[in-house]
């Protein structure tokens, strides 16, 4: 097939090339990418806000000579509606939202657009972010592209299915309790959340200060390293942006592997995921040892403690945040978040310390954890995709955040990428975390092993 019809197939850094070879122009991958909104956004409901091509390329920031400024123009990209576009309605998923229109953009959205990015609209979230199913009761139902009946995921749900279908060729979204990860997962994306303080929050709307991470979702480890680099700049103004030197993402992306050690999670709490998911996180091993690491079973029962210790803390931070609105206007909420939130505003301050406690723990813990091991790898989800019918959202939550969880309580950098597909024909995600800080060494892993396999080379044929 023609690569002008295949467009909304490529990776950020194929249509690099292209571009950089004037074999495309921003203006064919931002109609390439509105051509598959179209056709499938009343389908899957992946965007709140759709932007058109021609004022997506009049929005592009000028050029100039500095390689920042140009690490991916011309790229279309979608953002999480959680983040402030300037004159473009921010909705938070939300209807108290419903008309707010920010006047600035957020750090990243900034970052963005002036390394040259096309933003193609604002996708679909859980209302609030509290949540990872992509039902929204006032935006409309996500659906998952590789089956409509299924949950894609959340809260980043719009962001993945954009990704997975290219609506845009890389996304934006946000990460309390596995809000990145979770989606990309169940859509067979990669998803990236990095060390806590690695990426400005600034501009985006909070569901927990002390849990909240922001990070890319793409095709590709490679375009994650990519967007990383873009997004991971320093921000004097953000309480929670810590200054670290820059990461190169993408210069340690084809570091040998050989030699580090890896703990495969075991024990009780990992063994209640679904058997297909568990032989698939499994049989990486198999590659893992082929590239010359050494791979050791390790019991991390104990993550169970911290999972929810996450989960108290998200509900009742989010309680914080919303505590005027869930006084005055309850009814504005959803059923599923009302009542997370009100069980976060009934957290006594004794259980809350407690929790941040675990929190204290579980970070000294890991630091001693990987003093042993370079990398832990666990499934991304307990089960593949679930059905939208027939599932509670609150009981889903705890569900699928089991193993995503602990690693926000913790501030790691986690990278969920395709590991395999269930009989049914869904995707599979392995989760790979390291120390804080290690960012590049888990895309490292991520990429070498993305290299070695095929599983990121399939997408929904919707």
């Amino acid at each position: 097939m023609d690569t002008m019809d295949n467009l909304h197939t490529l990776t950020i850094s194929a249509a690099l090339e292209l571009l950089q070879a004037q074999k495309a122009s921003p203006r064919d991958l931002a109609e390439a990418c509105s051509r598959q909104i179209e056709r499938l956004n009343p389908q899957l409901n992946a965007f709140i806000t759709v932007i058109p091509p021609q004022e997506a390329l009049n929005a592009q920031s000028p050029g100039n000579h500095s390689a920042a400024s140009n690490a991916l123009r011309g790229i279309p990209v979608a953002i999480k509606d959680l983040f402030d576009t300037a004159g473009i309605r921010t909705t938070a998923g939300s209807q108290f939202f419903a008309g707010h229109i920010p006047e600035q953009d957020a750090f990243v959205v900034e970052k963005l657009k002036q390394a040259g990015a096309l933003l193609m609209g604002k996708t679909n979230t859980h209302e609030i972010a509290l949540g990872v199913t992509g039902n929204n009761p006032h935006y409309g139902t996500a659906h998952n592209p590789w089956n409509i009946e299924r949950v894609p995921g959340g809260s980043s749900a719009g962001s993945a299915i954009a990704v997975a279908t290219g609506m845009a060729l890389g996304a934006l979204g946000t990460d309390t309790g596995g809000s990145i990860r979770i989606p990309a997962a169940l859509c067979g994306v990669v998803g990236f959340k990095p060390t806590f303080g690695r990426v400005s929050l600034r501009g985006v709307f909070p569901l927990s200060w002390n849990l909240d991470h922001v990070g890319p979702l793409t095709k590709c480890v490679k375009d994650a390293a990519l967007m990383l680099q873009v997004i991971s700049a320093y921000d004097p103004i953000d309480p929670a942006s810590i200054k670290m030197l820059s990461g190169d993402y993408l210069g340690h992306l084809v570091d040998d592997v050989s030699g580090k050690k890896i703990a495969l999670g075991v024990g009780k709490f990992v063994a209640a995921a679904d058997p297909e998911v568990l032989d698939a996180v499994q049989q990486t091993t198999k590659t893992f040892v082929s590239l010359g690491c050494k791979v050791q079973d390790v019991d991390v029962s104990w993550l169970r403690e911290a999972a929810l210790a996450n989960g108290l803390m998200t509900q009742s931070d989010g309680a914080a945040v919303h505590r005027d609105r869930l006084k005055d206007h309850p009814e504005m909420f959803g059923e599923d978040v009302r009542r997370r939130l009100e069980n976060g505003a009934k957290t006594s301050s004794t259980e809350y310390i407690l929790a941040r406690r675990t929190q204290a723990e579980v970070r000294k813990r890991f630091e001693q954890f990987f003093e042993s091991y370079d990398f832990l790898i666990v499934p991304t989800t307990p089960i593949a995709a679930p059905t939208i019918a027939g599932h509670d959202a609150v009981e889903q939550a705890g569900r699928l955040t089991r193993f995503t969880a602990s690693f926000n309580l913790a501030g790691l950098p986690a990278l969920s990428l395709p590991c395999g597909f269930t009989k049914e024909g869904l995707p599979i995600g392995l989760q790979i975390v390291s120390r804080l800080w290690a960012d590049a060494k888990v895309l490292n892993l991520g990429y070498a092993f993305e290299q070695a396999t095929e599983w990121h080379q399939h997408f929904p044929t919707i």
